[in-house]
């Protein structure tokens, strides 16, 4: 009698629940490599609801990707506001100038309503669409951005600093009005049938603040959306070191950490170690230059760090594939993980 083919979705919730599955799931978090398999600009590509559906469908396909990534851009959360948002050609889209010039403009600011803005609910018909193809196979992972860190595109780096140190009752209003336009578009997106939230904050790592200021400024607001928001969360601080956070964030909920390859990945999951998993950590900056065989290399070094025992997703460390990783790196990745990444681990044992 053969045994049953293990969905990608079984098989990261049996690494979610700290046990080792089939093989290590693999999170290929493509975004804009999608437009270049329909042979669409980025700008086209996002703009159609059927051509970001299209693209998720054919890349889980051709690189055998444990996850299905509902994500087009983080700039689509400040044109919810009605900010300016600039297309590249061969890159992400980025929030334009500011639309809080002032920070007075806070006193005035209302949640957007999620079925008024236009890109919203292209992101929600992508879901849709997403889920009812999937039948329950592979996982959908949408993204909201973190309140705490969406005020770094709604008014720029250097006045949201500002605020925080110089007008504390300012920046408690404008976090307030972030959280609710968080859950709100967070749980739409559960609504629509995403599976999980990846939650990106990356002003909360320790790469920009102290591990002082996030206690005092971002856990409380983390650990109430991770509450607040009807579904499994990750915490993800796109390439932002948090190793010092550890034991914080397993009190804030989230089932995932995002970590960054700039710290010691072994180190990391025995932190973690049946608390949270792991979603990480190889390096999409360089990835642009990896050949299969340090593509492959890399791949191996990551499982053996954190694959033992299950609680590990292979991914890369920001959340986002940069537009320039080619199709034979990734598919070198994928090969990697099919052959190294299967349990149990004996080989890394033996390295270790």
């Amino acid at each position: 009698m053969s045994t049953p083919a293990t969905s990608s979705l079984q098989r990261v919730l049996t690494t979610l629940s700290h046990q080792e599955p089939d093989r290590v799931p693999l999170f290929l978090l493509l975004t804009m490599h999608g437009a270049k398999e329909l042979d669409r600009s980025i700008k086209d590509y996002f703009l159609h609801a059927e051509y970001m559906v299209a693209g998720q469908l054919r890349m889980a396909e051709k690189y055998q990707n444990d996850c299905f990534y509902a994500f087009s851009y983080a700039a689509l959360e400040v044109e919810a506001w009605g900010g300016e948002v600039i297309f590249r050609d061969d890159g992400p889209p980025n929030a334009g100038e500011p639309f809080i010039r002032k920070a007075e403009q806070i006193l005035s600011l209302e949640v957007p309503n999620i079925q008024d803005i236009p890109g919203l609910r292209r992101m929600l018909e992508t879901i849709s669409q997403l889920h009812a193809h999937n039948q329950g196979q592979r996982p959908i992972i949408a993204v909201a951005i973190a309140p705490f860190s969406l005020p770094v595109m709604q008014m720029g780096f250097e006045a949201y600093l500002d605020l925080i140190h110089e007008r504390p009752d300012l920046l408690e209003r404008l976090l307030q009005i972030n959280e609710e336009f968080c859950v709100a578009w967070a749980n739409a997106q559960l609504a629509a049938g995403a599976t999980a939230i990846c939650y990106f904050n990356p002003l909360a790592s320790t790469t920009m603040v102290t591990p002082e200021m996030f206690r005092q400024l971002d856990a409380p607001l983390s650990r109430r959306m991770c509450r607040r928001i009807n579904g499994p969360v990750a915490l993800h601080f796109a390439s932002g070191r948090c190793l010092p956070l550890m034991d914080d964030l397993a009190d804030l909920g989230a089932a995932v950490v995002g970590v960054s390859m700039q710290e010691d990945l072994h180190q990391l999951k025995q932190k973690a170690k049946g608390k949270f998993s792991l979603l990480g950590n190889l390096n999409g900056i360089a990835m642009r230059h990896w050949n299969p065989n340090q593509a492959e290399a890399e791949v191996k070094a990551a499982i053996a760090a954190a694959g033992p025992g299950g609680g590990f997703i292979l991914s890369d460390n920001h959340g986002e594939i940069p537009f320039q990783v080619s199709d034979e790196t990734l598919l070198a990745i994928s090969a990697s993980v099919r052959e190294w990444g299967v349990y149990p681990l004996q080989w890394a044992a033996q390295e270790s």
